[in-house]
Parts: C-alpha cells; structure tokens; sequence
C-alpha cells in the first residue's frame, strides 16, 4: 500500500504546502516541524522552478526568492534527508516536469526513493503523456500524483482509475492563490472519482480559510493549502514557523468537522 494512504487513514487530511528555500533552508525546515507537529498529514514540499506556470504571485513570489538564495534540486534533496530523521508524515514534491527532465528522471526519482519522498506532483504534466515518468516512478516507489481539474470532463474517469497516492482535485480554474469564493460543483467532480477508485481525493487552489477548508473537506477525503501559508512565510520571515503552526492546527480542526 501506498505510504501516502496513511495521510487519510485518520479523517480527513490537511495538506499544507510549502516552497523549499523560501526564505532559506533552515527556516523550510522549521516550518516543515511545525507543520507536522500541528497536525499536518502529508506535506507537499515545492522544488522552486523559474517558470512555475500553474502558480499565482504568491507562490511565484516564493519560488524567485528561494532562487535568488541559491537554492538547487541536489540542495532541496539533501534538506529532505535532514528533515526525514524526525518528519514521519508522508512528504511529496510539487515541482514542474522540466526540473525532472533536466536533472535525469531515473536520478531524480531513485533521490525521492533514498531520502524518503512519497510521491510527486507535476502539474504541467497532461495525462496523456504520464508514461514519460509512470515506469520510473513505479520501479522507485513513488506515486505520480494526478490532478483533476474541473476542465477535465470526460477525463475524470480516465484519470481516476490509474491514479495512485491520491488525487489532486483542482478548486478553480487558473493559477494558485486565494479565493474569496469557491464556486466549482466539486461534489459532482468527486462523485465520478468514487465511482472509479478507491484512492483517496484532497481539494487544491483557492483554499485559504477554515470554513472553506471545512467545505472542500466535507466534500473529499482532505484540503490543501499552499498561497496562504507562503504569505504567512512571506510576512514573518525566518520567524514564520511559530504562525504557521498556528495556522495549520487552525485548519485541521476546520476539516475534522
């Protein structure tokens, strides 16, 4: 069984996000800590890319500034080694195809293997094109998470019986950042995945407060949360991870509802 399965095994699941290297390592690490210590049950961990296409100004924002700081894959990887001695919630890497491509995928995915990566997130990766990456991350043993998103239609079936790990539902249409309202019929989206797996499906973009992470949740097995806890990042700096804590505990209350 997927090791990500146990990030729902409890509940429903609270899955923060949070950039590598913004605004440094040491502070990625703490905010990790006291994500998990909070209540976190899986952790998506961002490997910063300069063309980010699926995120908003935020987490944008968030990727030029871990950049500007040096910040490299081979660093990213041994940062996850590190944390791993003491984070035991499922972890899985958001980052986008190209990075995989140029640090050689069969490198890339047997690193995730070694230092304890769950699973992987490449949102500019259109299902049809999956078994560019689908054999090497089966051969390590890490689940190449599927996004659905309310444009997919026709697909969701498609894609909901061969997803592994758990499926990435898409709130909104657009980029990543918070959203005063979620208007998508998510509840219909939802119903087609359950009648094609058993594989556990958590809500993305646009997700900032507790009442709509109460909502997304209710609807699925768990939310996530990237753009609001990246501003809190943003706002406090190398003293951020006491108010993320905050945050996180905050939220995972609003999905145990």
């Amino acid at each position: 069984m997927s090791n990500i399965r146990k990030a729902f095994e409890n509940g429903k699941a609270f899955i923060p996000f949070i950039t590598c290297g913004d605004p440094d390592l040491e502070t990625t690490g703490k905010v990790v800590r006291a994500a998990a210590e909070n209540g976190a049950d899986l952790i998506e961990l961002g490997i910063p890319f300069s063309d980010p296409t699926a995120e908003g100004p935020v987490i944008q924002g968030a990727n030029i500034r871990a950049l500007a700081g040096g910040i490299t894959t081979d660093k990213v990887f041994d940062f996850v080694k590190d944390i791993r001695r003491d984070v035991k919630i499922p972890l899985v890497f958001m980052t986008y195809a190209n990075v995989v491509f140029s640090y050689g995928a069969e490198k890339f995915m047997s690193k995730c293997a070694e230092t304890g990566i769950d699973g992987i997130i490449l949102p500019d990766l259109p299902f049809e094109e999956k078994d560019e990456f689908q054999p090497i991350c089966d051969k390590y043993g890490v689940d190449l998470i599927s996004l659905i998103a309310p444009t997919s239609e026709q697909r969701i079936a498609m894609i909901a019986k061969e997803a592994s790990g758990f499926i990435y539902v898409v709130s909104s249409l657009g980029v990543t950042g918070t959203r005063s309202e979620i208007t998508t019929d998510i509840g219909s989206i939802i119903k087609v995945i359950r009648e094609h797996t058993e594989v556990p499906c958590a809500v993305g973009f646009g997700i900032s407060t507790p009442v709509q992470a109460q909502k997304m949740a209710s609807l699925s097995d768990g939310a996530i949360v990237g753009s609001a806890i990246i501003k809190i990042i943003e706002k406090y700096g190398r003293d951020s991870a006491e108010y993320v804590g905050e945050y996180v505990r905050e939220m995972k209350q609003a999905v145990l509802k």
